[in-house]
């Protein structure tokens, strides 16, 4: 998978089946914080799909859509990394990573 920095560079990543793109950007040292570590609590791992990739995810559950609610810079093809599991269609997906994160009332650049 690709990931796009705040500066418009690109990292291109192994991305294993199962694992979510915040835990793939974790293991890669990817800006992307995570907060909450997945636990669908925060909204700091707020990426943005390519628009190209985004109607090949599985539908943003209720929950996601309240914490997408809170990111900083919400596009309408935003989702919550931790909420994208990696699995064959989605072999070779492109999301950018915003340039700040919204981190309960602080916000973080």
């Amino acid at each position: 998978m690709t990931f796009i920095n705040p500066d418009g560079s690109r990292a291109e990543v192994d991305a294993p089946e199962g694992l979510s793109v915040l835990e793939i950007a974790h293991r890669n040292k990817i800006e992307l914080e995570g907060a909450c570590e997945g636990s669908l609590a925060c909204s700091t791992c707020h990426i943005v799909v390519a628009p190209e990739w985004y109607d090949r995810l599985a539908e943003a559950e209720e929950d996601e859509e309240d914490m997408l609610d809170l990111a900083f810079g919400l596009t309408s093809t935003s989702r919550l990394g931790c909420q994208i599991i990696m699995k064959p269609e989605l072999d070779g997906l492109v999301v950018s990573v915003p340039a700040a994160t919204r981190n309960m009332s602080v916000d973080k650049k």
